[in-house]
């Protein structure tokens, strides 16, 4: 049987460090992952919609159209359904623009500290959309189960990372090493239902 031929997609970003981890969720697969060329010179696509899903397809049929071939976009973010959905869709600016990820655990916190038990729930989202020429091909999600803490664990991650428990490790997201990450996290399976979808295509 003949080696599967590589598939390159491009990551709607401009950013080394989302490539990487994207490189690595794709591990053996024949997908290739790179950065849209000239990303910073392509208009920007602003992300003012209300739901993840309208935010990371709205964002990959953008760049789509700028790109020859397959462009992966994805939004996520924290939901504290206790706090009726936020940050949701504001997660990267909960605490303003210019906040740091320290800022915008500290708010969190701030806005649970009254709430126990289960009023703690928390969920990670990770919508991924795949376009081409400005046409969606797929919208794929999923989530990540855990609670909130009542104060930051751990030194990895980024974000909430270090105020998410995540009861299947028993420890917060800050807390567990990339590979668990990369296995359990709401961003990983998505990603792995993408390339599922472009494995399984039709060349």
């Amino acid at each position: 049987m003949s080696p599967l031929q590589p598939i390159q997609i491009f990551l709607a970003s401009s950013n080394p460090g989302k490539l990487r981890e994207y490189r690595v969720l794709a591990g053996d697969s024949p997908i290739e992952v790179a950065l849209l060329p000239n990303f910073s010179e392509i208009p920007a696509f602003e992300e003012t919609a209300l739901t993840f899903a309208e935010n990371a397809a709205g964002k990959a049929m953008h760049y789509s159209r700028f790109a020859t071939g397959t462009v992966l976009a994805d939004d996520s973010g924290l939901v504290v359904p206790a706090l009726g959905g936020a940050p949701g869709v504001l997660s990267a600016r909960y605490a303003g623009l210019n906040a740091s990820d320290a800022d915008r655990v500290q708010k969190l916190l701030r806005e649970m500290r009254d709430l126990e038990g289960e009023a703690r729930k928390a969920r990670f989202v990770c919508i991924t959309c795949l376009a081409q020429s400005g046409c969606a091909l797929a919208v794929l999600s999923d989530s990540a189960e855990g609670f909130i803490t009542t104060e930051p664990k751990g030194t990895d991650g980024f974000g909430y990372d270090p105020v998410f428990f995540f009861p299947q490790v028993g420890r917060t997201y800050a807390e567990i090493t990339r590979a668990e990450k990369n296995q359990y996290s709401h961003r990983g399976k998505a990603f792995r239902k993408a390339l599922a979808f472009l494995e399984g295509r039709t060349p």
